[in-house]
């Protein structure tokens, strides 16, 4: 930091287990990550390459080798994952994660209907190539999942072998955890977390509001994901007490 300042919360330091950021980057050129990795570096701890974005995207392994030398781990969203599985190409996918030096996976069943004993077989054999993330809850926003769904889903994939279970939201943040306008889910938060450890969960939560929520309810060192890339240094400043909407969160006096 530039300069001293009382009364600004602790920040875990990376390789961090909570207060995680994870950026969503959906399609940004090698420059451009450059550029993301130059300004941002410090306060990201995971990149994900949204949902099948790495498909299409040009010049894939030399973006990939920006965040490998800045020693920020990637992964393919799990949106990749569901399209091999559902067209029965789990071996094609596992050979993809080698060929790309995939140091994470995440397995998703958001937009597929995917037995969950199934969804967890498929975390456990994963686990044993690379660290696997795996997300809770569906991309449709009819599609409601009552908390004590949440909580088993989650533990079962937990002991599966996922590192950290994802509360989905997709980039739009309006759906899963949060309704069609963006509001969280409050109770369905509430109640996951009296069942499973906060430094265990991800939440997806794209929009400023969202953040300062779960910062509030949570601390300085919840884990997020799907921060846009422009958007990294600003959530920092939230969990710090540095803009507005947590300017007096975490002050003493």
């Amino acid at each position: 930091m530039h300069y001293f300042l009382n009364d600004v919360p602790d920040r875990t330091q990376k390789p961090r287990d909570k207060g995680f950021t994870m950026a969503m980057d959906k399609g940004l050129s090698v420059r451009e990550a450059e550029d993301f990795i130059s300004v941002c570096g410090e306060y990201v701890d995971i990149v994900k390459l949204g949902w099948g974005t790495s498909y299409v995207t040009p010049n894939l392994k030399e973006k990939l080798e920006i965040y490998r030398s800045a020693g920020i781990p990637y992964y393919f969203g799990g949106t990749l994952f569901e399209a091999f599985v559902v067209r029965n190409q789990f071996e094609d996918y596992q050979k993809v994660l080698d060929k790309y030096e995939m140091p994470f996976a995440e397995v998703s069943d958001g937009s597929i209907d995917l037995d969950h004993d199934k969804k967890c077989e498929y975390i456990n054999r994963l686990s044993e190539q690379v660290t696997v993330l795996s997300e809770v809850g569906s991309k449709d926003a009819e599609k409601i999942i009552p908390p004590y769904k949440w909580i088993e889903l989650m533990q079962k994939e937990l002991d599966a072998g996922a590192w950290k279970v994802i509360g989905e939201a997709r980039e739009g943040g309006n759906v899963g955890l949060f309704r069609s306008t963006g509001e969280v889910r409050s109770g369905l938060v509430q109640e996951i977390l009296t069942k499973i450890p906060f430094e265990k969960i991800i939440w997806e939560a794209p929009h400023k509001a969202q953040q300062v929520w779960f910062i509030k309810l949570l601390g300085t060192n919840v884990n997020l994901g799907n921060i846009a890339p422009n958007e990294v240094i600003p959530l920092e400043t939230i969990r710090l007490g540095l803009r507005g909407d947590t300017f007096d969160h975490f002050l003493t006096t």
